[in-house]
């Protein structure tokens, strides 16, 4: 198995149970829609949340979380809106980031709430 996958993997894992300890209640994960995946769709406080993971071996270069470009975000903002629509949901959006970086036998995690919006 490719390292980066695995690593990529390791990081979704660990960024899950990370959410579930915050009492976020995950309602998809890897949700696909046209070119698009949200990495995990959650739900708390009346608020769905489109949470994208990044997660890197090393901290030595640019933060994980510098890592999402426009247009990835352009395409998971539609993919929130499709989920939206298809399962006629009542409820605000927020787009999260959660970053991880690789740090000996474990992750250092950074949640980063509301990381862009909607445009």
């Amino acid at each position: 198995m490719n390292t980066s996958y695995k690593l990529g993997r390791q990081g979704e894992a660990r960024a899950a149970a990370f959410l579930k300890q915050k009492n976020y209640r995950i309602l998809e994960k890897n949700y696909r829609h046209r070119k698009a995946e949200v990495d995990i769709i959650a739900l708390k406080d009346n608020l769905l949340i489109a949470v994208e993971i990044k997660t890197r071996s090393t901290g030595f270069f640019e933060a994980p979380e510098t890592f999402l470009k426009r247009q990835q975000q352009q395409r998971i903002v539609e993919a929130i809106d499709f989920y939206v629509k298809e399962n006629q949901l009542g409820v605000e959006v927020r787009f999260d980031i959660v970053s991880l970086i690789k740090v000996g036998n474990g992750f250092e995690i950074k949640h980063l709430k509301n990381a862009f919006y909607h445009f």
